[in-house]
């Protein structure tokens, strides 16, 4: 398809007109689409339906433990802990398991800051003036709902394809005592399926920071969700902040809820010893520990890191079809017209979809009139601003493979039919 700049007013009116002729008949099929969230879809919540018959009449940990009862170890049962140990890089003795939110650990983990400070602070966070974070765009639009519901500045910082721009964080971070955090999603990020570095992940632990209790939260949240036979690997923040002479930089995050059960799973929190030290202390005016039954669960069904892997290859086999739909329709409809570019991931649960600026709000806005539903542009940023506007995630989890191609085309048709509206109106003017 030729770019849509090289047409002549006359070949562009006409291809508009096409354009128009089918989202109509598109939208005429009633079509209800989901491309909103990274829900896994019912098939692979059924490769962990053996939770729901666990741990039946055998309650007894590895230590023998009763599992129904009170558990010592506020941080959970060790031989579930030690099955995240390879994925996290972290000991088996620095890993905790905190419910089922990762979200939660995460939110405890500001609450506390502000409330308490964190090793080697100043005190408390809240006590410090106005607070800001470092916001790598596009993101996790619930990362940004924590700061904005506790009023943290957010700073935008562009992403190259391999992480954060470093030269932009570490200049920030060197001068403002006010940074005390960045968000990371150090592996098939959400939404760009970027990989970080190996100097971008030794820059983040070497770097000076103006605050000294600076923390780089790290939301693992893809750490085995590999969507081809290369599994990559992420060079070990933990160590690389040890190496630095920085152990207490960072906060590890990670969960089960693409791996099990959405929102039944197992939330991870590891950390350097002062670190967990720090978490477990406030943790525990609030609770007695996690839910162990669940632990035993997920430790029979996962067995050990191999069994995590072997798991989510058969998440894999479900996953990369949608994904290699997505690509297809993309460049079917897209390719050669100008219009757009997107991400290829090799992992994760999403594509960030990158139209002509000026567009994501109106390409969401007919989408949505065809029947798919969809995150409203912007969210990838904070305060929900996308300042080029835009910047679209797409979620092919959830639908079948044929649905994704049908919904894919509507968004598709969307992205045409917006490109070739704004081009006349830039002609008219």
């Amino acid at each position: 398809m030729p770019e849509i700049v090289r047409m002549s007013t006359e070949e562009l009116a006409g291809f508009r007109q096409r354009l128009q002729t089918e989202y109509d008949a598109f939208r005429a099929q009633g079509l209800r689409l989901d491309m909103t969230r990274g829900k896994p879809a019912p098939e692979q919540l059924d490769l962990a339906t053996a939770l729901l018959g666990s741990p039946g009449n055998d309650w007894r940990a590895a230590d023998g433990s009763d599992v129904r009862n009170y558990f010592g170890d506020l941080r959970g049962l060790p031989e579930t802990r030690a099955i995240f140990a390879d994925m996290l890089g972290v000991p088996v003795e620095r890993i905790l398991i905190g419910g089922n939110s990762s979200l939660a650990l995460m939110h405890d983990s500001i609450v506390y800051a502000l409330l308490h400070g964190v090793p080697g602070g100043r005190g408390p966070w809240s006590q410090q003036g106005e607070i800001a974070f470092l916001c790598p765009v596009p993101g996790y639009d619930r990362h940004f709902g924590l700061c904005e519901g506790y009023g943290i500045r957010m700073i935008p910082v562009p992403l190259t394809g391999r992480g954060p721009d470093m030269a932009v964080v570490e200049r920030l971070v060197a001068q403002d005592a006010s940074i005390k955090g960045i968000w990371c999603v150090p592996k098939y990020s959400n939404p760009t399926g970027e990989i970080y570095a190996p100097e971008v992940v030794e820059r983040l632990a070497a770097m000076r920071a103006a605050a000294p209790d600076f923390r780089i939260f790290w939301d693992n949240a893809y750490a085995a969700h590999h969507l081809t036979a290369t599994r990559h690997e992420v060079a070990n923040i933990a160590q690389a902040c040890a190496r630095a002479g920085h152990p207490d930089r960072v906060f590890i995050f990670a969960s089960t809820s693409k791996v099990t059960f959405a929102g039944s799973g197992l939330a991870l929190f590891a950390a350097s010893r002062n670190n967990l030290d720090w978490f477990m202390t406030h943790m525990g005016r609030r609770t007695i520990g996690a839910d162990k039954v669940n632990q035993l669960r997920h430790a029979r069904l996962l067995r050990d890191g191999a069994g995590l892997l072997a798991h989510m290859e058969q998440h894999r086999a479900l996953l990369a079809p949608k994904f290699a739909a997505v690509q297809q329709v993309l460049q079917a409809r897209l390719g050669g017209t100008g219009l757009a570019t997107w991400t290829k991931p090799e992992g994760g649960y999403f594509v960030s979809l990158d139209v002509q600026d000026g567009l994501a709000k109106r390409v969401v806005q007919l989408a949505t009139q065809a029947g798919i539903a969809m995150v409203p542009a912007g969210r990838t940023f904070p305060y929900g601003q996308d300042p080029r506007d835009r910047n679209i995630r797409l979620a092919p989890s959830f639908p079948s493979v044929e649905e994704v191609r049908q919904a894919v085309e509507g968004i598709a048709l969307s992205v045409l039919l917006a490109g070739t509206e704004a081009a006349e109106q830039q002609r008219a003017a």
